[in-house]
């Protein structure tokens, strides 16, 4: 599949500005992988307090944005429509290491890929690179709620 540009994005996840995280979906292989970018911006609301001398992206808003790319691969996967009886939810978060940091003027590339999904339950690799560098690999666990 093609790229996804961020009104669809929008219309696939519930976060808005200053959380949405997800800028751009590059490639997707419904039930297999998807790869999405995230641009870091140094106008962004974390960054006059994380840190102010030096900013730097903080990791848990890294693994929301895996987490909100793995979102809209489970939703391309099952190809049903987002609302308010199929909403995504992360269950888990393990696995997480940190390799480098992440700056603003720096591009996130994020690959996911479904490991498994079973009776609402989705299992995810997440790993997010900048340039060619690892910056952080998760394995994420997402629920459907309705």
């Amino acid at each position: 599949m093609s790229e996804m540009y961020i009104e669809e994005i929008k219309s696939l996840l519930p976060h808005r500005y200053p959380f949405l995280l997800v800028d751009r979906v590059l490639e997707i292989i419904p039930g297999e992988s998807l790869t999405a970018i995230k641009n870091i911006t140094v106008n962004e609301p974390q960054f006059p307090g994380h840190f102010p001398q030096q900013p730097i992206m903080p990791g848990v808003l890294m693994v929301e944005a895996m987490a909100q790319a793995a979102g809209i691969l489970a939703f391309k996967t099952d190809n049903i429509v987002p609302g308010e009886d199929s909403t995504y939810y992360l269950a888990g978060v393990d696995k997480t290491r940190f390799k480098r940091p992440v700056v603003p003027g720096d591009q996130l590339r994020m690959e996911i890929k479904l490991l498994k999904s079973k009776r609402g339950i989705w299992v995810f690799e997440g790993k997010a690179y900048v340039d060619d560098q690892l910056a952080v690999t998760t394995e994420l666990m997402c629920t459907v709620k309705g």
